[in-house]
């Protein structure tokens, strides 16, 4: 007896199963897993990374600016503080400006 789910008939549903769905598959990933775990540990014991003082100066001012908060919570005050005043003035031209340099940056 076929079943219509939705319209889809028995011609449209995917009945091949998945080699990770095989039993004969997982059993041989589990019997290797181990081993394979093994080869990696045995490999990166020997392994060793040499960082350039580029890469050691970019490590030290990523740490540096971690410890900087990510927004500046004086000027949002001041900002809102001013909006809510009444006396927050926009600069036309110099937003029109950052907008065109944005502009070039993103399509050049």
């Amino acid at each position: 007896m076929a079943v219509d789910l939705n319209g889809i008939g028995q011609g449209q549903v995917n009945t091949h199963r998945s080699t990770a769905e095989k039993p004969s598959s997982s059993q041989s990933a589990r019997q290797t897993a181990p081993e394979q775990t093994n080869a990696r540990a045995e490999k990166s014991q020997g392994d060793k990374v040499n960082l350039s003082s580029q890469a050691r100066n970019l490590k030290q001012l990523e740490e540096k600016l971690g410890s900087y908060p990510e927004v500046d919570d004086n000027r949002v005050a001041e900002i809102r503080s001013a909006l809510e005043n009444g006396t927050y003035k926009v600069d036309a031209e110099k937003l029109a400006q950052k907008m065109l340099d944005m502009d070039e940056s993103i399509f050049g």
